[in-house]
């Protein structure tokens, strides 16, 4: 061990001790996108002893320009990425453990995920997800780092139960502003970023460095030179149903959870089935293969009847391509899921 962690054993705010530390802790990624990628292999390359990555989604061609572990051959294989992520991140360090779960994150999945867990790490793109993870962390005292980027812009705050002002707190403060990467776009450089302030946090709280956390709310934009470093500590709010004095934890309740969404920048539809259970997929695709252009592997249909495709996981969820407006997408998935 002391030869692969030589250098970062060599850093004395974590030392032996620290890479010790490091080695029994377990990380939650939620999304494996451009910030996930990004944290994932720093961590892993780091020594952590087990990080558990969680995705709905499957590789494209647009994520190649930002997501560093994904190939060409992932894009066009359309292979989930959590699937090609631990593929890659085994071959960077066989010793950390990697768990992968192709599954969209509610309430009740992120209950079922946190046994054991000592950081979550926010790599999502929407605000449902995170709220969720916001009162999930306050609920059971885990720590979490939030992170955004779009554009040129980057954002990142670390949320400590029972200490820092809750992102509940925060969205009644601090605009988050209403840019989206479907209308802005985004470069590489600030991903980068956001996963160094991030990823620097995660190994502070994982190897108990917690007096060095920054504690403090960061943004940037990489384009005009702009940096802001804002003191949040008085947001903390005593009435927050998050995190006050008699919480609710309002966004783990069933009416706030979301059956659609609207993917960022994909102009695409997911839609939840109503019940749970495992797909037949094979029976599905042979329903399907006279009305239009059927493609399968190991983890997914796609069925593509122009100008839309739909694409089903083993879990029933769909997202439906080439539409952004949840009515007709929901008459696709009736049309042919039934």
């Amino acid at each position: 061990m002391n030869d692969r962690y030589s250098r970062q054993i060599l850093f004395s705010p974590i030392g032996q001790e620290g890479q010790e530390k490091l080695a029994e802790k377990h990380v939650l990624m939620i999304g494996a996108g451009a910030l996930g990628t990004g944290n994932a292999e720093i961590l892993v390359r780091s020594g952590v002893g087990k990080i558990t990555i969680v995705d709905r989604d499957y590789v494209e061609w647009s994520n190649l320009q930002r997501q560093q572990l994904y190939t060409e051959s992932d894009a066009n294989n359309r292979m989930p990425k959590v699937i090609a992520a631990k593929s890659r991140l085994e071959e960077i360090n066989q010793d950390v453990q990697i768990e992968a779960k192709i599954i969209d994150v509610t309430p009740l999945e992120m209950g079922q995920l946190i046994d054991g867990v000592d950081l979550i790490i926010d790599a999502t793109d929407n605000f449902d997800i995170r709220l969720i993870i916001n009162d999930i962390s306050q609920k059971y005292r885990i720590p979490w780092i939030y992170g955004a980027v779009v554009a040129s812009y980057g954002i990142s705050y670390t949320i400590l139960p029972n200490e820092t002002p809750c992102l509940h707190c925060l969205l009644q403060q601090v605009p988050m502003g209403g840019m989206t990467c479907d209308t802005a776009g985004v470069i590489s450089p600030v991903v980068q970023m956001v996963v160094a302030h991030q990823s620097a946090e995660a190994l502070k709280i994982l190897t108990d460095n917690q007096e060095a956390l920054r504690k403090r709310l960061i943004s940037f934009d990489l384009w005009t030179n702009q940096q802001a470093s804002i003191d949040v500590s008085t947001f903390k709010n005593t009435s927050c149903l998050s995190c006050g004095e008699a919480p609710t934890y309002p966004h783990l309740s069933y009416e706030s959870q979301t059956k659609t969404a609207v993917l960022c920048g994909r102009d695409t539809v997911q839609i939840r089935p109503t019940s749970a259970g495992k797909r037949d997929l094979q029976t599905i695709a042979a329903r399907l293969s006279n009305t239009g252009k059927v493609e399968q592997n190991s983890f997914l249909l796609s069925f593509t009847s122009e100008p839309h495709r739909l694409v089903m996981f083993h879990d029933g969820r769909v997202l439906v391509h080439g539409t952004s407006d949840v009515t007709e997408a929901k008459s696709l998935y009736y049309r042919y899921f039934g």
